[in-house]
């Protein structure tokens, strides 16, 4: 399989910039065995690669790096998700940005830190087509993104109720995980890529 961090910051096959990764050959490693786990497992499971493949294209849109974007959108049509999901997935990306990390410590000398922020729900158009499942996973997503304090009970019994498992619930929090970290080491390695030889 192609190395998606690779492709995604447009490093070429032997440029001193893949030989420079080269030098952290377990990072590089792990980094391309996560993303098989996570989007390309031998039993996907119940978390269907289309699901996948939106959550991802959700999280790269609130991140707001067009080639990674991209690279999902790409997959997620060709997982076989319909138009009208994929535009209610941009559309949903477009209500829902804003700036973070946002959330409320307990009482003590962080919460001078605390910050109210967007507090998101899918869209009434957006819910029939994004279905239960869905809608519940791009809530959760959204605040682990964006409200990462405010993690609390509710949001897993949210995603309980609209049909996910807990292992599915596992996965999911680590696809976003993996989104973060992968997202940050394309956008430094595409600054590195731009850089004069």
């Amino acid at each position: 399989m192609t190395d998606v961090i690779n492709a995604l910051a447009g490093i070429q096959a032997g440029s001193a910039l893949d030989k420079a990764r080269d030098n952290r050959p377990e990072a590089r490693k792990h980094a391309q065995a996560s993303y098989e786990a996570l989007f390309a497992p031998k039993e996907p499971g119940t978390f269907t690669l289309a699901e996948r493949f939106a959550v991802a294209t959700f999280v790269a849109g609130l991140h707001g790096r067009p080639e990674t974007k991209a690279f999902y959108e790409e997959n997620l049509a060709a997982a076989g998700a319909s138009v009208e999901l994929r535009v209610a997935i941009a559309s949903e990306v477009f209500e829902s940005h804003t700036h973070g990390p946002y959330g409320h410590y307990p009482a003590g000398p962080l919460s001078v830190e605390n910050s109210d922020g967007l507090k998101y729900a899918v869209g009434t158009t957006a819910r029939q087509v994004l279905g239960p499942r869905l809608t519940a996973a791009f809530e959760h997503t959204h605040m682990l993104v964006f409200h990462p304090r405010d993690a609390a009970p509710p949001s897993l019994q949210a995603m309980l109720d609209a049909g996910w498992s807990t292992t599915e619930i596992v996965t999911l929090s680590q696809l976003v995980s993996f989104l973060a970290f992968q997202i940050r080491v394309v956008a430094g390695l595409k600054v590195l890529n731009a850089r004069p030889a």
